[in-house]
């Protein structure tokens, strides 16, 4: 019998939980969008009643509320290690298309760490980087508490790979993996996929799918097709990522008033594939030989890394941010925008696109993952035709000649309020937990 440490109330015959401690696992503390996620959904829990906890494999900062499986200098190295070799070891399987592929070799046992042991429900987020191999993972069946797992990307479901595009041989047992060195019917991705078949086996969980496309995407899986999910998206704090004066927000980053601001953030090599550079590119040279485009009005700002190698010359100023530490400042730098726009060529939920909203500013994205979920064309962005340039061009003529941009900033910001408010999100996770909760043997 599970040893669950709850109490409960009866109301029209139904059985509810009030105390209820939730334990939330992912590989860093913040860091990358997945944990980024994590740590808003257990904040948003908190607030509203939930006790609420996340645990982290490697802790990058000094958050106290946030528990670390590698405190001592021991496992610290163990955790380098394995995150390191995770990372390494992968590349010489893989060709070099900087598309991310995890072999799941190593990671962690924590079936017994106290943490999860008094949690009434585990749920899963990203664990990938050495934390939690397959084998691993299984384990957690030994605490025979409810478990659900949030898909921030693909690889739950493949032999390896966590960014799919045109991929579809998930929808079988892998193999002949067009990323892989060496591919074959028995290759590692192949053998990745046995492995997760087996654990998963072993191990019941429920799916949180943040988009309407992840859900469509795991129904397609032969690993995970059948299994119970939820389609619940991420959440983000509306009291940080707010809409402020455009005019007041181009003077922090000295760009006048009148001057037209597109954004775009994360800027990696020109060949890289996840995030679409080339048709970025392609898109501002495109809109800077229009004429009803004055050049010299329009201000191109970016966050995030920017490759020094590789540098990458635009048709209008730039201004690089480099990475942006403090969300207060973010949050300004997206006000500050007349239009974000990201040639993402496959995301789950991006949470730049969210923040972007969050802060009323439109949002230009190609129509892939799950973007549509957030961004409603011509109403508070401009959903562009995949892989078109010349479209995604078109989305920021859209907003730079839109005859009342204000309304559509007002739309941005009113999406995230009604659907993805903190209050909201958090509600819908607690009564998936309670129903999940109410559902195990008493």
């Amino acid at each position: 019998m599970p040893n669950l440490k709850y109490s409960f109330y009866k109301l029209n015959k139904n059985v509810f939980l009030v105390d209820l401690k939730i334990v939330h696992l992912n590989t860093y503390d913040g860091n990358g969008g997945a944990g980024r996620a994590c740590l808003r959904l257990s904040n948003a829990l908190n607030q509203i009643g939930v006790q609420s906890e996340v645990v982290v494999y490697y802790k990058f900062g000094q958050d106290p509320s946030i528990t670390s499986l590698s405190r001592s200098l021991l496992a610290k190295m163990a955790a380098i290690f394995n995150i390191i070799a995770e990372r390494y070891l992968a590349k010489i399987f893989v060709r070099a298309l900087k598309t991310p592929f995890s072999l799941q070799w190593f990671g962690k046992s924590i079936f017994r760490h106290p943490t999860l042991t008094s949690a009434d429900l585990i749920h899963i987020h990203w664990i990938n980087h050495g934390f939690l191999s397959p084998r691993l993972l299984a384990q957690l069946a030994e605490l025979e508490k409810p478990i659900v797992w949030t898909f921030h990307d693909s690889n739950a479901f493949t032999g390896g790979c966590h960014v799919r595009y045109g991929c579809e041989h998930f929808h079988q047992q892998c193999g002949n993996c067009p990323l892989l060195r060496l591919s074959g019917k028995n290759d590692i991705s192949h053998r990745n996929w046995l492995r997760k078949q087996k654990a998963f086996g072993e191990l019941n969980f429920h799916i949180v799918a943040p988009s309407t496309w992840m859900g469509h995407s795991v129904k397609q899986s032969s690993l995970l097709g059948i299994r119970q999910q939820s389609v619940i998206p991420n959440t983000i704090e509306i009291d940080i990522f707010k809409p402020y004066v455009k005019a007041e927000a181009k003077r922090i980053l000295k760009i006048p008033a009148d001057h037209f601001v597109i954004m775009s953030g994360f800027m990696p090599s020109k060949n890289d594939k996840h995030k679409g550079t080339s048709y970025l590119i392609e898109a501002l040279e495109d809109l800077a030989a229009r004429p009803e485009i004055p050049k010299e009005k329009i201000v191109l700002v970016i966050f995030g890394n920017k490759d020094e190698k590789n540098p990458i010359t635009f048709p209008f100023k730039t201004i690089f941010l480099g990475t942006i530490n403090k969300d207060e400042h973010l949050a300004k730098c997206y006000a500050a925008a007349d239009a974000f726009v990201t040639a993402s060529l496959e995301d789950n939920l991006p949470n730049t696109v969210m923040e972007s909203l969050a802060c009323a500013t439109p949002v230009i994205a190609f129509t892939t993952g799950g973007i549509p979920d957030m961004v409603r064309h011509l109403s508070n962005g401009y959903l562009a035709k995949y892989r078109s340039a010349t479209d995604l061009a078109d989305g920021i003529e859209w907003i730079y000649l839109h005859e009342d941009r204000e309304a559509v900033q007002k739309e941005a910001r009113r999406t995230i309020l009604q659907h993805f408010a903190p209050s909201t999100i958090a509600a819908q996770h607690e009564e998936l937990y309670r129903r999940l909760l109410n559902a195990m043997p008493k």
